[in-house]
């Protein structure tokens, strides 16, 4: 008995070695395997292959072949599943409907071009900025799968220049419309899905977001190029990836450059979001290995989010972003964001850190008070980063900042613009280095404390 006490007791400590060792999240909780299994996607291993071109589909971009690729996908379908394949070409689309069991390959030189006439997208029950609705469907839509993927070297172009042109004409004529008001489909679309891989096409021209999952869990996003432009016509509104209410996601090796969020968390919004079944947090996201163009902010919370806990943004470089990573704290929302992780980072963005009430469309649906929202436990460690502004954060009663670290931190920086940096409490900083200028931070004792200032110089 003695000498199985002794096992059990040895068995236990290296039980608990092995856990020590295991990388964590943010909250100290260990990361899954599933995050380093990086497999790429055989589609010889999918069953039948549905090359659209054998069923009667032309190359010809300006032939609307929307019913028989949707023929093909229905077919595959029936027939037990398979990958239908987009050869080199180009091949113009409505809304398609992928179904269990089917995949989308689209080959090098391939191209599936989406309509520029919003008819050929359908109203459909779907979820867009944070609320469920009637709304257009996207050019690529799955909803309920196990399994589904996209891959192959060819491009999925959502050829949106007529959509911006409407929305900013729009935006002119009535300078008060949302980002719904002009009719715009998206390029991707997977909802209550799991086990997804979309792997290496490019997405680019998107007229609304570009990839949109929605309580999806077991996504990897592997070597997309996802696009668009700046200029000479702003892209309005083209997220490259938004994670509305999804877990254990990992985006990997990817490319990023779009006139608006590079990855957006979402999740919900108005005074009562919380308490909507159709609403919910992002947990266990990895994002690592990605390169970031011009986009508005490499790493956003909000602006329609609840909760996002155990985010990891590491090894990446960014170039020309607005924002390295912003905190859209809503006023009309109850909002958490904790337990986040941006480490190792290069390169440089108009501003390192933004934290602002985010008022856009603020509605209290005629309910009294703001909601406080509250970001804490988040840490900046091994960023080397050029900027105009290093903390772009306005001090405000609508949200609690606490139990922020920043470590290893080499930032050039035109203005260091301190102000609200003084709201932080428990603020940590450890060789924290401006312009050369090492700042110096204490963490209060307790939460409850008053923060004590850092030694801030503009």
């Amino acid at each position: 008995m003695k000498r199985l006490k002794i096992y059990m007791l040895l068995f236990a400590c290296i039980a608990s070695m092995a856990t020590s060792a295991k990388e964590l999240f943010p909250d100290g909780t260990p990361v899954p395997d599933w995050f380093r299994e990086i497999e790429k996607t055989d589609i010889s291993k999918l069953g039948k292959q549905y090359r659209i071109t054998d069923f009667g589909v032309v190359n010809d971009s300006t032939i609307l072949q929307t019913e028989k690729i949707q023929a093909v996908i229905d077919q595959a379908y029936q027939a037990g599943g398979g990958v239908v394949v987009v050869p080199q070409g180009t091949y113009q689309s409505g809304s398609l409907f992928f179904k269990q069991g089917t995949h989308l390959h689209v080959e090098a030189g391939g191209v599936l071009k989406g309509s520029d006439d919003i008819a050929n997208f359908p109203l459909v029950m779907t979820r867009m900025e944070g609320q469920t609705l009637k709304y257009f469907a996207a050019l690529v839509n799955a909803d309920g799968v196990d399994g589904f993927t996209i891959s192959g070297k060819g491009t999925i172009d959502g050829n949106g220049l007529r959509y911006w042109r409407a929305f900013w004409l729009r935006r002119q004529f009535n300078s008060k419309c949302t980002n719904m008001d002009e009719m715009r489909p998206r390029l991707v679309y997977i909802s209550n899905s799991k086990n997804i891989q979309l792997q290496d096409v490019h997405l680019k021209n998107s007229p609304f977001w570009t990839t949109h999952l929605y309580k999806c869990e077991y996504v990897k996003l592997l070597g997309l190029r996802i696009t668009s432009p700046e200029k000479p016509v702003k892209a309005p509104s083209t997220d490259a990836v938004d994670l509305d209410v999804c877990s254990n996601i990992l985006i990997k090796n990817c490319y990023m450059s779009v006139n608006d969020d590079a990855v957006a968390l979402k999740g919900g919004k108005g005074p009562q979001a919380d308490k909507d079944p159709s609403n919910g947090g992002n947990y266990n996201i990895i994002i690592e290995d990605c390169t970031y163009g011009f986009c508005h902010s490499a790493l956003t919370c909000g602006s329609e989010a609840i909760h996002n806990r155990n985010i990891i943004f590491r090894r990446v470089t960014v170039d020309s972003a607005k924002r390295m990573f912003q905190l859209k704290m809503r006023p009309d929302t109850p909002q958490h964001y904790e337990y986040i992780l941006l480490e190792d980072i290069t390169g440089n963005a108009s501003s390192m850190l933004d934290t602002k009430p985010w008022t856009q469309f603020f509605d209290l649906k005629g309910e009294n008070g703001m909601r406080l929202s509250k970001a804490n436990d988040i840490v900046f460690r091994n960023v080397k980063l050029e900027c105009k502004t290093a903390f772009d954060v306005i001090d405000s009663d609508q949200y609690q900042l606490s139990d922020f670290t920043f470590e290893n931190m080499d930032v050039q920086a035109e203005r260091i613009s301190a102000r609200g940096t003084e709201m932080f409490k428990g603020l940590v900083l450890k060789n924290m280095k401006i312009n050369g200028t090492v700042f110096k931070g204490e963490k209060a004792q307790a939460k409850e404390e008053a923060p004590k200032k850092a030694q801030w110089n503009e």
